[in-house]
């Protein structure tokens, strides 16, 4: 069973990210990402980088990934 803290590992081990937090519940996940990698890109481009990170597994082994990603700018100013 895939769990949150492995999704999260998963992100972190192929994304350089300032912050990261994973919740779900095996089947659907919740994540806030925040990385200077989203700078000056749209919010497709950042979902393809977290899904390059992730591989295989996003479409092996986790069903649903609902994607909160920001640059450190973006968050710190509460966006």
């Amino acid at each position: 069973m895939v769990t949150a803290d492995s999704v999260k590992q998963g992100i972190a081990a192929g994304l350089e990210c300032e912050h990261l937090e994973v919740a779900g519940d095996g089947e659907h996940f919740q994540a806030l990402i925040v990385s200077r990698l989203f700078e000056g890109r749209n919010r497709v481009q950042r979902h393809q980088l977290v899904y390059q990170a992730l591989g295989d597994r996003m479409r092996e082994e986790i069903h649903a990934l609902s994607m909160r990603t920001v640059t450190p700018q973006e968050w710190q100013a509460g966006g």
